[in-house]
């Protein structure tokens, strides 16, 4: 399972989520899909975008968490 660290990056870069919404060009809304980790994907666009606003690599953000069997 991939598991979604922004909130994280952004409470340690503190930015709200309407200045990274802002700043990467997508909707406030969007933004909060990922951030809670319901989206189903991302562009790589996007990820270069949220990236260079947080000063961060895309491994800050996505987490790899194997499956418990």
């Amino acid at each position: 399972m991939i598991v979604v660290n922004l909130d994280v990056m952004m409470a340690r870069r503190k930015i709200s989520l309407g200045e990274l919404a802002e700043r990467v060009g997508i909707t406030q809304a969007n933004l909060s899909i990922l951030k809670t980790g319901k989206a189903k994907a991302i562009r790589f666009s996007t990820l270069e975008a949220i990236c260079a606003a947080l000063d961060c690599q895309p491994a800050d953000i996505l987490e790899f968490v194997p499956d418990k069997e």
